[in-house]
C-alpha cells in the first residue's frame, strides 16, 4: 500500500525500489475518483501523469540520480497556465480555453521532475475566501463536507488534506493559501512579494498576487520553495539577487526570538474565544521557553480590509477588460452588430456576481470623481502599514496572529455580499499589502471538531527565517 510521509521519504522508497512513480500517480488518482464528493479537482490527468511517471521511474533503472522533486505529484491551482491544458480560472469566460504557455513555476518544478496530477477547484478568478464556485460548485472540507474549505485556493488545500496529491501550488491575494490551509488542517505558505515569478499566473490584483505552496510539513514546502524562487525574465517585480538556499542554509537556527503580537488582532470582536485561547497560549509557552513576546500596538486594523478591497478591485478592474470575447474564451453574444452590446453580453454572461461586483467597485473607485476620495487614500493607507510593518521588523524577529477570525462555515450560509464575508480576511491581507512573508500552521482542535491554528510573518525576504521558525513551533504541539 502507497503512503506518503515527506518528499525525503519518498524519495529513499524511490532509491530503494520498495514504491515506484507508477505507484504514487495511481495511487492519487484512486483517490482522487473515490473522494471526487469533496470537489477538490476540476480536471485530472491522468494519462499524461502515468506516462511521465514510468519515465521517471525507467531514470532511476538506468542509474540516473533523482531530481529534487523527481516523482512528486503535485496539484495545480485553476489560475496557473500549464501548456496545452485547460485553465478557466474558475470562471465560464475562460471555461474552454487551453494555455498556450506554461508558467515560470511550472517549468521549474517539471525540470525538476515533478508530476501535475491535474488542476485544482477554486474561487472565479481567486476572488473569494468561501470556494462555492459558480461553474464547478463548492469545495467541501474532508473534516466536515457540510462545511466550506476556504478560498479562493480552496481545492488546492482539500487535496493536500485529503491526501490526493503530495503538495499543491495556490495563490495569495489576500489570504487565498492560508485561510483553506488553515481551515482545511495543512500548511499553507505565502512568500514574500517577488519571491517567486507571477509569470503564468492569471491576475486578479498584480501587486498583491503571490503563487504560494499548500503542504503537509515544512520540509517540503522548503524543498518546493526553493525551486520555484529567483529571478525571471518573465516577471519585473521578482526581487533581484535573493538567495533562498546555501547562503541561508548555514546559518544556525536561533535558539530564542523576539516575538511581536498585535493586541488589536487578539482582542478584535470578530475573533472566535477558542482562537483567542489558542493563540494566548502558544504566547505564554513561547515566553516560557525564552523568547522575548510583546504587545504592539497597530493603530490600522480597521483600515486594513477597507483598504485592501479598494485597491485590488481597482486592480482588478483593469487587469480582467482584457477578457471581453474578442479574442479568446466566452462567446455568445453574436448575433448582435454592436460593440458594445457584444461587450456587455459577453461579460455580464461570462463572469460570476462576485467578480462583476468587484470589477463595478474597481471601476468606480479609478473614477475622474472618486480616484483622490477612495484609490489616492488607500494607497496612503497602504503606506503607512508598509512603513508600521518594517518599523515592528526593526525590533522583532516575527509577529504572530491568527489566520482566520472563526472556523469555517456551513456551505452555502453565508454568501460574499455580506460584510462579514470580506471581514475574515482581516489577519491575512495585512501580509499581502506589506508584501511580507506568511505561514499559516495548523496546531489547535476547535470543539466543532475543525482544526485551526496560528498565522506566522517575517520581515520582507526573511522568508527561510519564518520556515524554520514555523518548524519549531510545529514541534512544540
Amino acid at each position: 500500500m502507497f503512503t506518503f510521509v515527506s518528499i525525503q521519504d519518498y524519495h529513499l522508497q524511490l532509491v530503494h525500489g520498495r514504491q515506484t512513480c507508477v505507484q504514487a500517480v495511481t495511487h492519487y488518482i484512486r483517490e482522487i475518483q473515490l473522494q471526487n464528493h469533496l470537489n477538490a479537482f476540476i480536471e485530472t490527468f491522468k494519462d499524461e501523469a502515468l506516462a511521465r511517471a514510468s519515465e521517471l521511474d525507467a531514470e532511476i533503472k538506468e542509474g540516473k540520480p533523482l531530481r529534487k522533486l523527481h516523482g512528486v505529484v503535485i496539484g495545480i491551482k485553476d489560475n496557473i497556465c500549464y501548456k496545452d491544458h485547460f485553465i478557466s480560472a474558475g470562471s465560464n469566460i475562460l471555461r474552454h480555453f487551453k494555455s498556450l504557455y506554461s508558467a515560470t513555476v511550472i517549468e521549474r518544478i517539471l525540470a525538476e521532475g515533478a508530476i501535475i496530477i491535474g488542476r485544482q477547484n477554486c474561487d472565479e478568478f481567486a476572488m473569494g475566501n468561501r470556494n462555492e464556485n459558480p461553474v464547478y460548485g463548492p469545495v467541501k472540507n474532508q473534516l466536515d463536507n457540510t462545511r466550506i474549505s476556504g478560498g479562493s485556493s480552496g481545492g488546492s488545500a482539500v487535496a493536500v488534506q485529503a491526501s490526493l496529491c503530495m503538495a499543491s501550488l495556490g495563490s495569495d491575494t489576500g489570504g487565498s493559501v492560508r485561510q483553506p490551509a488553515d481551515h482545511c488542517g495543512v500548511i499553507g505558505f505565502k512568500p514574500s512579494y517577488g519571491m517567486i515569478s507571477r509569470h503564468g499566473l492569471i491576475a486578479y490584483a498584480s501587486s498583491f498576487d503571490q503563487i504560494g505552496i499548500i503542504a503537509n510539513n515544512i520540509d517540503d514546502i522548503e524543498k518546493i520553495f526553493h525551486i520555484l524562487s529567483g529571478e525571471d525574465g518573465f516577471d519585473s517585480t521578482v526581487l533581484p539577487n535573493v538567495r533562498t538556499d546555501s547562503a541561508i542554509e548555514t546559518k544556525p537556527v536561533k535558539s530564542t526570538s523576539k516575538i511581536a503580537w498585535l493586541p488589536e488582532t487578539l482582542h478584535h470582536t470578530s475573533l472566535d474565544p477558542e482562537i483567542k485561547t489558542g493563540l494566548k497560549n502558544t504566547l505564554e509557552s513561547l515566553q516560557k521557553e525564552g523568547h522575548l513576546v510583546e504587545a504592539v500596538p497597530f493603530p490600522l486594523i480597521d483600515f486594513i480590509v477597507p483598504a485592501y478591497y479598494i485597491l485590488t478591485t481597482a486592480e482588478a478592474s483593469s487587469n480582467l477588460s482584457r477578457y471581453d470575447g474578442v479574442r479568446y474564451g466566452y462567446r455568445k453574444a453574436m448575433q448582435t452588430s454592436d460593440l458594445f452590446d457584444f461587450y456587455a453580453k459577453n461579460r455580464s454572461e461570462g463572469f460570476g456576481w462576485e467578480v462583476k461586483k468587484r470589477i463595478m467597485l474597481g471601476t468606480f473607485v479609478l473614477s475622474a470623481g472618486y480616484f483622490d476620495q477612495y484609490f489616492k487614500k488607500a494607497q496612503q493607507v497602504r503606506k503607512l502599514i508598509i512603513q508600521l510593518s518594517e518599523k515592528i521588523f526593526q525590533q522583532y524577529d516575527f509577529i504572530l496572529l491568527p489566520t482566520v477570525p472563526q472556523v469555517p462555515d456551513r456551505i452555502g450560509t453565508s454568501g460574499e455580499s455580506s460584510t462579514s464575508g470580506y471581514l475574515s480576511d482581516i489577519y491575512t491581507v495585512f501580509a499581502n499589502l506589506a508584501g511580507i512573508p506568511a505561514i499559516s500552521l495548523p496546531i489547535y482542535k476547535h470543539t466543532s471538531g475543525m482544526v485551526f491554528g496560528i498565522q506566522a510573518m517575517s520581515s520582507q525576504k526573511n522568508d527561510i527565517p519564518l520556515l524554520r521558525f514555523s518548524e519549531t513551533l510545529l514541534k512544540k504541539h
